[in-house]
């Protein structure tokens, strides 16, 4: 093959084309989808490594196909470094992604039409902790339980009213819509009351507990799912982290019950990525994330908007949009022509409909590392409230995109 046909450039304009066009995008925009980062130059390095071009099905040792004396010793430094980071006994970085992840621990651990107990996904849970239109409410029997009407915060003695009432086999804490801090100590203390493995799903809110500005649920949760993405800024794929006695049963799971080979180039960027989680940077990185999303939130609500749970603890902060008679679907379409974008999300008791519901979900992770600070946050908010306050004058919508590319310039993609 030639050069001229292995530069995308020269081969396919058009999809180089797009790819200039997302770039532009990623930069001249303010982006707070609590789920998005910036991966690192050698984060992004490794993904396009020519470990893509390798088939490694098996485990390091344990290969079905010839060659893979550098994947072995990839996938192990990448199993060090997450259980070194995260202070856990094995890791297992083969899965795709988040959903994976949850299923593979799922039937290592259950018989199908077991009982699960998770947070349910009107109340900030996720689609794969026992809803109804995901494998996990559909193969086990899924009960959710809900927050707190009055504080929107999760209510243990509700959990564990629930817990006695249906015995699950595995409750399920973590959340992809919570913006207060997840007591795992109280949901390890309730799975051991009712006899339940407990699953700690943290795809969300991993960097944060890599640098210690969240409390870790390893060594109270049997098992610790995760993305290598959202504030652990890696590429995209998934993470379980186990006790030993969980070892063999996950791996067999992921490997052969669940997926075929694993994407080797992605498994070297998430040891970079582990690697780079493991520095004094990324901890300080962390906790401006934290910082910067209760300033943000601060200045959200010195414009009068409500916020569900009264405030953040983490990353994310979600805003009822409920009091000013709109729809998030609707807001959040008015943002991104204003350059801010967000995502229509429900709320607790949300009266309208999950296509159009009352929340939208913002998160600090990828304007954190961009190097905004907490005195930008209140620019951000002022954004926020002028797009919302304009919600169906496209003029003012993009007049406010120039001044938000204008702020952007400022601050460099990395």
């Amino acid at each position: 093959m030639s050069d001229h046909v292995q530069n995308l450039e020269d081969f396919d304009p058009k999809v180089h084309e797009i790819l200039e066009a997302e770039d532009r995008r990623q930069g001249r925009t303010i982006r707070l989808i609590a789920s998005e980062n910036y991966a690192s130059t050698a984060v992004r390095d490794a993904t396009a490594s020519r470990l893509t071009n390798k088939y490694s099905e098996g485990y390091p040792g344990r290969r079905y196909y010839q060659g893979q004396q550098y994947t072995d010793a990839i996938e192990n430094l990448a199993r060090q470094r997450a259980c070194d980071l995260f202070g856990a006994d094995h890791a297992n970085v083969q899965p795709y992604s988040g959903s994976p992840a949850n299923l593979a621990v799922y039937y290592a651990l259950l018989e199908v039409g077991d009982p699960i107990l998770g947070m349910g996904l009107p109340f900030g849970g996720h689609l794969t902790h026992g809803w109804k239109v995901s494998f996990s409410g559909r193969f086990y029997d899924a009960h959710q339980y809900p927050v707190d009407r009055q504080t929107e915060r999760i209510d243990f003695a509700e959990v564990r009213r629930i817990a006695k009432d249906v015995e699950p086999r595995l409750i399920i804490c973590g959340a992809s819509a919570y913006p207060r801090t997840i007591d795992f100590e109280a949901f390890a203390e309730i799975a051991d009351e009712v006899g339940a493995y407990l699953l700690a799903d943290i795809a969300h809110i991993s960097g944060l507990v890599a640098a210690g500005v969240h409390p870790s649920p390893v060594g109270l949760a049997d098992v610790v799912s995760s993305t290598t993405h959202k504030t652990l800024r890696g590429p995209r794929g998934g993470l379980i982290l186990c006790e030993e006695e969980h070892k063999k049963a996950i791996d067999r799971a992921v490997f052969p019950a669940l997926q075929g080979g694993p994407h080797m180039n992605a498994i070297a960027a998430a040891a970079v990525a582990f690697g780079e989680a493991m520095t004094k940077d990324f901890k300080d990185y962390a906790g401006q994330v934290v910082d910067n999303a209760r300033a943000l939130a601060a200045g959200l609500e010195s414009l009068g908007l409500r916020l569900v749970a009264g405030g953040t603890d983490n990353h994310l902060i979600l805003v009822d949009l409920t009091p000013r008679d709109m729809g998030g679907r609707d807001a959040a379409v008015a943002l991104e022509k204003a350059g801010v974008v967000v995502n229509s999300n429900s709320i607790p008791f949300d009266s309208r409909g999950p296509f159009d519901p009352s929340g939208i979900r913002i998160g600090t992770a990828a304007v954190t590392t961009r190097g905004m600070d907490a005195d930008d946050m209140g620019r951000i908010a002022d954004f926020i409230g002028r797009a919302l306050d304009h919600l169906d004058d496209d003029q003012a919508l993009n007049a406010i995109a120039a001044e938000v590319e204008e702020f952007c310039s400022d601050y460099p993609l990395p």
